[in-house]
Formats: C-alpha cells, sequence, structure tokens
C-alpha cells in the first residue's frame, strides 16, 4: 500500500488517499469490493438500487466493521424511500452520497447539512451546472466510453466543458482503466477519475469468475435500448442480439414478468412499485412503456452478476473491457495505477522545458 502521493480537491473531500473512485454497480457494488477499495485508498461506493433498506443498513454495517476508511453510497434520487435512505446515511456517518440522476435541492440540503458529501453523476455540462448551483459539493461526469446508461458525448469532449462550467470538483468517468487516464483526466482538469468496469474486473469482485471470464475474451460493446428503453452500454451476447430483434409487444411482456420477479426479490408492494414508475417517469421525462421496460434491468444484470448466467443476462460494460486481461486486487490496482500516474506527470514535467 503506498502513501498518498497525489493531493487533489476530491482526496480532500472525500478523505481518501487516491483520486480513483469505484462507482456504484448494482448487484456488483457490495461490502466486500467497497471495503476492498477503501482499505486501498481509493473511494469505494454501495450500490443500494438493488437493495431493500434493509439490506442497504446491514451492507453498511458491514463495510464499518470492515474497515475505518471512508466510504460512499450510491442513490436513486426518484425512489418513493429516498428520504429514509438518506436518513440512514446520516445515522450511520457515511462520508459520501452519489447519485445515478441529479437529486432535488432538498435532498442535497439535507445532506450537506449533516456534513454528508453529495456527488451527482452527470452526462452534460447542463446537468452539472444545474446541480451545483443547487449546492453539490462535486459532480462526476460520464463520457460516452462508460458501461451501463451512457450517453454520446466523449469524455474528451464532455469533461473539459464541464470543468470550464463549474467551479466544485470534477470526476472523470467513461474510458478509465490505468494510470495514464489518470494522468490525462488531471491534465484536463478533472480532480480524480472514476471507474466501473476495472473494478468489476479485479480479484475482489464478487462477480462470478465464469463471468468475468466472459468478460476478459469479449472485445466489443454496443449500446442498446432493448433492456430498458434507454441507451446502456453492455457487452455484445446472443441475448442481446436476440432482445436487439425482439418486437416492441415481447419486450413489454419481458419486462412484466421480470418486474414480478424482481418484486418478489425484493419484497416491494406493488403499490410501492406503481410510486416508484410514476417517480421515475417524471424524473427521466420517460413514456410508461419506458417505465415498464426499466423492470429489466435489474433481473436482466442479476442473471449474470449474481447467478453466473451470462446466457440469460446482460452485462454492462465499459468499452475499456476490450484492452483489460488480467483481474489485479483492489490494492494492486490502485497502487499502479497512482505510481504510473504520478510517473507520467513527472516525465511530462521533465520534458517540458521553459
Amino acid at each position: 500500500m503506498i502513501e498518498q502521493l497525489l493531493d487533489t480537491p476530491l482526496t480532500r473531500l472525500a478523505g481518501v488517499r487516491h483520486p480513483v473512485v469505484q462507482t456504484g454497480m448494482g448487484w456488483v457494488a457490495g461490502p466486500r469490493l467497497v471495503t476492498a477499495v477503501a482499505e486501498a485508498g481509493g473511494l469505494g461506493v454501495l450500490a443500494s438500487a438493488t437493495m431493500t433498506l434493509d439490506q442497504l443498513a446491514h451492507a453498511i454495517h458491514e463495510v464499518k466493521d470492515r474497515t475505518d476508511a471512508p466510504f460512499g453510497v450510491n442513490l436513486r434520487a426518484d425512489a418513493t424511500d429516498a428520504g429514509d435512505r438518506i436518513d440512514l446515511l446520516i445515522k450511520e456517518g457515511v462520508r459520501v452520497a452519489s447519485f445515478a440522476l441529479a437529486p432535488r435541492r432538498e435532498l442535497i440540503g439535507r445532506l450537506k447539512d449533516a456534513g454528508v458529501v453529495v456527488i451527482p453523476s452527470v452526462g452534460a455540462r447542463r446537468h452539472a451546472e444545474k446541480v451545483a448551483a443547487w449546492g453539490a459539493d462535486a459532480v462526476l461526469v460520464q463520457g460516452g466510453e462508460g458501461g451501463g446508461h451512457t450517453g454520446a458525448v466523449a469524455t474528451t469532449l464532455l469533461l473539459p466543458q464541464v470543468v470550464d462550467a463549474v467551479d466544485i470538483p470534477v470526476i472523470a468517468a467513461g474510458g478509465f482503466f490505468d494510470g495514464r487516464g489518470l494522468a490525462a483526466a488531471l491534465a484536463y482538469g478533472a480532480a480524480g477519475v472514476a471507474m466501473g468496469t476495472r473494478f468489476l474486473l479485479t480479484a475482489d469482485s464478487s462477480v462470478p469468475e465464469e463471468v468475468k471470464r466472459v468478460y476478459l475474451g469479449a472485445a466489443e460493446t454496443v449500446v442498446t435500448r432493448q433492456v430498458d428503453g434507454m441507451p446502456h452500454r453492455v457487452l455484445r451476447s446472443d441475448l442481446v442480439d436476440t432482445l436487439e430483434r425482439s418486437g416492441r409487444l415481447t419486450g413489454l411482456v419481458r419486462a412484466l414478468r421480470n418486474g414480478a420477479r424482481f418484486k418478489r426479490l425484493s419484497g416491494m408492494s406493488w403499490r410501492a412499485m406503481i410510486a416508484d414508475g410514476r417517480a421515475m417517469k417524471h424524473g427521466k421525462d420517460l413514456s410508461w412503456s419506458q417505465v415498464l421496460m426499466a423492470a429489466n434491468t435489474p433481473m436482466l444484470l442479476r442473471a449474470a452478476m449474481v447467478d453466473g448466467r451470462p446466457d440469460l443476462g446482460v452485462m454492462a460494460s465499459g468499452q475499456v473491457v476490450a484492452v483489460i486481461d488480467e483481474l489485479p486486487t483492489c490494492e494492486a490496482l490502485i497502487d499502479d495505477i497512482v505510481q504510473t500516474a504520478v510517473g507520467a506527470i513527472r516525465s511530462q514535467q521533465a520534458s517540458v522545458r521553459p
């Protein structure tokens, strides 16, 4: 474990040693992975969207039992129980709250009043400007190279736009996997990088080994709307090709079936699921058919990430999967990223003469 070599606004804000964030991936970012990242000096983030409130409380306690290092929790701003989850984070002294969607102004205020660092994720400059004006402490900006829900603008274009538009720390995501990327992000003016696929493919990730082997052998990702109606970057597979060929009615029937499965798994009532759907529809400006299709996401991801059945599920992935060929521990990965970044920065400084 290396000492702190890069002091940035992110390390100071989150209280971590290194400006490296592990994103909150559903079914993947659980206590085991988050603890490993936190112990290695990065910011590990629990994914709570696929957890009940009780499961989230248990996961937070598990991380706290394993490490004294700061960590974060990723929240769904449009969840009907978002207020209860925020109360839990405040009660448990969680250092960082991250959001996949822009949280409401009042949610940001409640967290900040309690001393919790608020870091929303955005995919456009205007969204970064909005949450910055509402008091967010930092913003995570993901370019189109990133896995899962993604946009069309490349990180190298989106990142400088956001850095120039806001006066809070910016964390770069989408296309990062090594120290050269961290050095480049810092040169753009970012305060650090966030990675999902790279941390999914570590020895500390709980993803089944047979699924990790599929990732390591993959060379291509695709962006599909057939998972939940929104652009979703995943590994190309036979199932994804089948989804792409399926008609609208077939997709809606599949979504209803998966929604019922998630209801049984989560213990949610139909009333709560409908309320969440209404909140999602309003928060993302979706049609009801898109809201219904969103029921596919947790179950199709769970089939691969938990059940170890890549033939029955989808595998969210960034484009960086094509250049990843090993499964290091989180400690080894973060150490190498930081050392390489520092070496690259010093090399460039030495090569530039006044």
